[in-house]
């Protein structure tokens, strides 16, 4: 696991194997089950996880009582509720395993020591809240200006892996499809 993570760091930043050893004294193992909630709504978010293996979800229920997927992570993603974890306010979110997932747990009490004593950490985390960023705004866009079966094929298109790991109506929810839209789309697409 330590491995997977200083192979994900060096593809941001320059990293000795030394500083690797400081920055892994700061996280500890998460192991959840697969439904095992990470964060619950009201619980204020204190900690940035990576995904060493597993898969989980962002979501809320909106006031008829529906999921609505906000987000997904993966292996070697870093998963978090930015919006509590910064502002230190109650989550309005859950984030749960769809899988048996393993986690390395960053606490937000360590974070700011981290960036004192591994200054170079701070960058690799900006340039992984700006992709997420860009992910999110690109998410934005092509649900505004694609058709729904066009949004669907794309996103199962550009991401195979959540195709095979994660529940339809999950990703229909994601992409506020219904499953049924979705399920008349997979029927066309097996028909040709």
């Amino acid at each position: 696991m330590i491995t997977t993570l200083a192979t994900y760091v060096r593809n941001y930043i320059d990293i000795s194997d030394e500083e690797m050893q400081l920055f892994y004294k700061y996280l500890r193992v998460k192991k959840l089950k697969k439904k095992e909630y990470l964060l619950t709504e009201g619980r204020t978010c204190q900690a940035r996880y990576f995904i060493i293996k597993g898969c989980l979800r962002s979501f809320y229920i909106d006031e008829k009582g529906v999921e609505r997927i906000l987000d997904f992570g993966i292996d070697k993603w870093w998963f978090t509720n930015y919006n509590s974890l910064i502002t230190q306010n109650p989550s309005e979110n859950f984030i749960q395993a769809i899988e048996n997932s393993e986690l390395l747990e960053l606490h937000n009490d360590c974070f700011e020591e981290l960036l004192l004593k591994l200054p170079k950490i701070e960058r690799f985390f900006r340039v992984i809240m700006e992709k997420t960023h860009i992910a999110y705004l690109n998410r934005i866009k092509y649900t505004r200006s694609f058709t729904g079966e066009k949004l669907y094929k794309d996103f199962i298109h550009s991401n195979p892996v959540f195709a095979q790991r994660v529940p339809q109506y999950m990703i229909a929810s994601y992409l506020d499809l219904s499953p049924e839209f979705v399920s008349k789309v997979r029927a066309k697409d097996a028909i040709k």
